[in-house]
């Protein structure tokens, strides 16, 4: 056992997808492949809290643009290019799949949230690989903006937090989301829950970099197992965020440190799916009558995203 060759956890993990994901997309898989294998691009989330009026403008001399705001406008360019294709194809070469398509692009969430909202993430164009410099501290000891992957703000704009809500972030750490849910203005009170008492420290770490103490205190930090969250607050949410842990596919695909495809995490992998169905269903408890719970992963997997919501 001492000289069988180690199998790194990155090489089992791709095998894995490979064979999975190349049935679920078809296609599409080989461009997605090269998408998660590709150097991390990051975002930058404008700090409302910060003082830092010039950092928009200093962005966009850079050719960074907020692409939450562009949204809604490339939506509509979308919609309109789809509509003159099917009126030079002919209604009956839809597809049921461009429908769809065609009907989420009109009513989706994603987009009124990003109009009402005051996230602003700024990030490069395609093809364009520059760097953010790292966040700088303002007059008041606040950071103007936290670098994330900009997919992650897209739970947070499904959420669409209304004035005075009271919202709870189930799976908070390490604290991206959370400090995007800030942002918006809106949270009457923010429950920030994580299992990891560890990770919690980073959700500390980041509300103390980035907002100031008259908002923190709105801010509740608690590290239960969110399995267990009716036991605690049940049915007191307005808005419910679910962000479940799951086989983060591009870490998984790229790093070593930590990796869920490691064999000692084997079994910790395959109940990944349950986990994440008992997270949902205490998100679901724990929302008021008429609440909405917004369920995300960071996976492409059937089993981990549609399978537990259905």
């Amino acid at each position: 056992a001492a000289m069988a060759p180690r199998i790194p956890s990155t090489r089992l993990a791709l095998h894995h997808f490979d064979t999975s994901y190349s049935l679920h997309l078809g296609a599409l898989w080989p461009s997605v492949r090269a998408g998660l294998l590709c150097e991390q691009k990051y975002g930058a989330l404008l700090n409302n809290f910060a003082a830092a009026d010039h950092v928009p403008q200093e962005l966009e001399l850079l050719n960074a643009t907020d692409f939450i705001s562009e949204a809604p406008q490339k939506a509509q360019q979308w919609q309109q290019g789809a509509a003159a294709g099917e009126a030079a194809r002919g209604c009956q070469g839809r597809t049921v799949m461009q429908a769809e398509m065609m009907t989420q692009a009109k009513t989706s969430p994603l987009l009124s949230a990003s109009v009402s909202s005051k996230i602003k993430c700024y990030t490069f164009p395609r093809g364009d690989i520059t760097r953010f410099r790292p966040a700088r501290l303002d007059a008041l000891g606040l950071l103007d903006y936290y670098l994330m992957d900009a997919a992650s703000l897209l739970p947070v704009l499904a959420l669409n937090v209304q004035p005075d809500d009271f919202v709870l972030d189930l799976c908070a750490a390490p604290g991206g989301k959370t400090l995007a849910l800030l942002q918006t203005g809106f949270c009457g009170h923010l429950a920030a829950n994580d299992v990891s008492v560890s990770r919690t420290k980073r959700l500390y770490q980041i509300l103390h970099s980035y907002v100031p103490k008259e908002v923190r205190d709105t801010v509740s930090v608690t590290s239960y197992d969110g399995r267990d969250w009716d036991q605690v607050k049940g049915g007191t949410f307005h808005k419910v965020l679910v962000d479940v842990p799951c086989t983060t596919d591009r870490h998984s695909a790229m790093e070593e440190d930590n990796n869920i495809f490691h064999k000692s995490r084997t079994k910790e992998r395959q109940m990944l799916p349950m986990l994440q169905l008992q997270l949902l269903m205490a998100g679901i408890l724990a929302a008021k009558p008429g609440g909405e719970v917004v369920y995300s992963t960071c996976s492409l997997s059937p089993l981990q995203n549609e399978c537990v919501v259905e």
